[in-house]
């Protein structure tokens, strides 16, 4: 039977009381395959690693597949998928060594590129992926705060306020009464007013202000020019900085700056940077002229949020991540090297 006999047989996408016994592997991919990326973010806030949250789907799909005659129509085909997703989500956490994140360092963070999100579900206004996004809870703010709650409230927290799962879901998922599931929310709800910031500004691209495009053009032109005290009177006197997976959290703005100063960065040269973003947030990315390779080479990765005008955080990835992000793997020669 192919995907779209059977999706035709159950009406909208898995509703009705067939199952999926008849459907060859290669129909029941093409099905799982158009949830892939919703499923992969939802991954990606329970784990806060991108890279997890691809094993993790890939772990899905596995599972889905082996267990397909479990499906009983009760639910969409895609709440289903998200069911497996949640638990194969909590088997993965169960395993982290029990380093809970601690003094605001998430160290297995990784960024989200936003071609990836705009993937997403955008046409119907019920796709609770295209609520989620809005309502920016794909930030690394967000996805900080969430990573410092206990893996069951985490879930709890995300499927209700997230992606809208009524309790009962949410209690039938998790194996517990509805009444545990509604107690769980409230404390992972007071566990993240706690860790996320006070104040929080939407940045998305193409509909950033004028005064945060200037303030991020500000931003690179002083990090190119290792510019420390132009960028000192950019950010906030509460700015945070961190770099994971490299542990270290500073925290205030003389922190901040004594850290670039340590570091050695007035003394870098050979810079240049391109802007991108990822996570909903504007993003800058540097390269470094290499003087054997002939070009600028990847360097890092500055992810920025802004609040009323000012650098709040600044969340520096490694070049690792470049690849991901689709950003060039060198930059040519500008006859300024």
């Amino acid at each position: 039977m192919s995907a779209d006999t059977w999706l035709k047989e159950l009406s909208v996408n898995g509703l009705g009381g067939s199952g999926l016994g008849e459907v060859d592997e290669p129909a029941f991919s093409g099905l799982a395959e158009r949830h892939r990326r919703e499923l992969h973010v939802h991954c990606y806030r329970m784990l806060g690693s991108f890279q997890d949250a691809e094993d993790t789907v890939q772990e899905t799909f596995l599972r889905a597949w082996r267990r397909r005659e479990t499906f009983e129509g009760r639910s969409t085909f895609r709440a289903w998928l998200y069911r497996i997703a949640t638990n194969a989500c909590l088997d993965l956490l169960a395993q982290r060594r029990p380093e809970a994140a601690t003094g605001g360092e998430v160290l297995w963070l990784q960024p989200y590129p936003d071609r990836l999100l705009d993937e997403l579900p955008a046409n119907d206004a019920d796709e609770p992926e295209t609520v989620a996004v809005a309502r920016e809870t794909i930030e690394l703010a967000y996805l900080v705060a969430v990573q410092h709650l206990a893996p069951r409230p985490r879930a709890v927290l995300i499927l209700r306020d997230v992606l809208g799962w009524p309790a009962k879901d949410v209690a039938e998922l998790l194996g517990d009464s509805v009444n545990s599931v509604n107690s769980a929310l409230q404390r992972a709800r007071a566990g993240l007013r706690e860790h996320l910031p006070a104040e929080r500004q939407d940045w998305t691209g193409g509909e950033e202000d004028a005064g945060t495009r200037e303030l991020v053009r500000r931003y690179t032109d002083a990090s190119v020019a290792t510019d420390i005290d132009r960028l000192a009177a950019m950010v906030r006197d509460d700015v945070r900085c961190s770099m994971p997976p490299t542990p270290g959290l500073y925290v205030g703005r003389d922190t901040v700056v004594n850290y670039w100063v340590e570091s050695g960065f007035e003394g870098m040269k050979g810079l240049r940077a391109i802007l991108t973003s990822v996570n909903r947030q504007p993003a800058v990315a540097y390269y470094q002229w290499r003087k054997q390779e002939g070009a600028y080479l990847p360097l890092t990765i500055d992810v920025l949020r802004i609040t009323g005008g000012a650098i709040t955080e600044i969340v520096t990835f490694h070049n690792d991540q470049f690849p991901r992000l689709a950003l060039p793997e060198r930059l040519p020669a500008d006859g300024t090297e």
